[in-house]
């Protein structure tokens, strides 16, 4: 189902529309949040030279350093008393982000949200979990809005308390789950340990799961966890730019729509900062269109990804931009060698006798870094068996190095031994910095 007839017009028209409210964003922008208008002024930019599409990329780059040095509100273009909503980042490394909505700006976001849960699958008739946890948090609160929005019934479970998640599977009929694509995993081995199947015992058949990345081996893993009836969608989106709804996968699976009536997607090179044509791997960018309370113009994201602009088959007419790959600032750099965690998860999960579930630990020892991989075992009997744990970890090694270019220290644990994350997963520590 496709919710809105911007999703399908033209390039032009798509343009068009853009380029309208670009001229309207950087002019409502330069009147009224004094460090973009100092930026502006200092590269030499006025609101009358954006003239074409092509000129956005007169405008300076706006970076999550910008919202630490006005926190909370200096970015805000609205007095408070026009404040509805406010929500907030986690903050794990240091002052949160905090971002805020105008009901005009509500209204545009669940909007969005609605459109990609329709790209996932969604009608009105579905009954959805919202398994995300609760709070400032952007994605509980919008996936719900957006579900509502179509006339699906909307059950806020938030995360944790599993008993509680399976009982409500069971017993509400739930179509849909809302979810990290980590948690999903972890119900899904708690449900299939007490002897229920999903694919059988479950009227679940669909995923919108965002949070956290997912690539493809993830996504057969989830198919091999609820079954091959399983539609899972990933979403894009981040607080600073709205929360969900800048992005999402349709069931053609071929890459996320981006709503581009609401959103202008560039691609750069995070070293130059060149804007790269379709088609090439870079940083994405991201301008916001029509923002009344936090308006945002060339936003580094950090996440890497690329973006193509054929019509998709389902009918929409928005570019699509890639499964996110890794971050800009997620990169390890292994003894000179450039490592994201989704090419080690690929590997992972390719692998029959071990888990989803990993964890990556980089030290320094003797001046030298060393990575090491831990992963769970599917069968704990493998831990009796010298020969055949041997056997599979020189597999996984050598699997590992083909694909990263390095060797790697790796560990084998017993099924269930490793944390399992209710919200984002936390996959990797560095503790270079603290040894030689």
């Amino acid at each position: 189902m496709i919710w809105s007839k911007e999703e399908t017009l033209p390039r032009s028209e798509i343009e068009a529309i853009q380029l309208s409210k670009l001229k309207d964003t950087v002019r409502y922008i330069y009147e009224r949040v004094k460090p973009y208008r100092d930026k502006m002024d200092a590269a030499g930019v006025r609101p009358e030279d954006i003239q074409t599409l092509e000129d956005l990329q007169k405008m300076p780059f706006t970076y999550k350093s910008d919202f630490r040095d006005n926190y909370p509100d200096g970015l805000f273009a609205v007095d408070k008393k026009d404040i509805v909503r406010y929500h907030a980042s986690s903050g794990t490394t240091g002052k949160p982000t905090v971002v805020g909505y105008t009901k005009n700006d509500l209204d545009m976001w669940l909007n969005n949200v609605a459109r990609l849960a329709c790209m996932g699958g969604a009608t009105a008739d579905d009954v959805a979990q919202i398994s995300f946890g609760y709070g400032t948090f952007t994605g509980a609160l919008g996936l719900h809005g957006g579900l509502e929005k179509i006339g699906a019934s909307v059950i806020p479970m938030s995360s944790g308390n599993t008993n509680k998640q399976i009982m409500f599977l069971q017993d509400m009929g739930v179509t849909l789950l809302v979810a990290t694509p980590s948690y999903a995993l972890h119900l899904g081995e708690e449900i299939r340990k007490r002897g229920i199947d999903p694919a059988k015992d479950l009227k679940l058949h669909i995923g919108l799961f965002g949070g956290e990345g997912m690539t493809e081996p993830m996504r057969d893993e989830m198919h091999k966890v609820w079954g091959d009836q399983f539609i899972c969608t990933q979403n894009y989106g981040m607080s600073e730019l709205c929360g969900p709804g800048v992005a999402g996968e349709c069931t053609e699976l071929c890459g996320m729509h981006v709503n581009e009536d609401w959103f202008i997607p560039e691609i750069i090179n995070p070293e130059t900062e060149e804007v790269l044509p379709p088609g090439e791997l870079g940083e994405l960018v991201v301008t916001c269109l029509g923002k009344e309370a936090l308006p945002l113009v060339r936003y580094r994201t950090g996440d890497l990804t690329r973006l193509t602009y054929e019509p998709c088959k389902c009918g929409r007419t928005t570019c699509r931009m890639e499964n996110i790959s890794g971050r800009a600032d997620d990169m390890l750099v292994i003894r000179g060698v450039n490592v994201f965690p989704t090419q080690i998860e690929e590997v992972l999960l390719k692998i029959d006798e071990i888990g989803p579930h990993y964890e990556i630990l980089v030290e320094r020892k003797n001046r030298l870094d060393v990575m090491t991989i831990t992963v769970e075992l599917i069968d704990d009997r493998l831990l009796d068996s010298y020969s055949k744990l041997s056997e599979l970890e020189g597999r996984i090694k050598a699997a590992l190095k083909a694909q990263l270019g390095l060797a790697t220290q790796l560990r084998l644990v017993a099924p269930n031994s490793l944390q399992r994350f209710e919200g984002k997963a936390k996959r990797v520590t560095d503790l270079r910095k603290d040894g030689l």
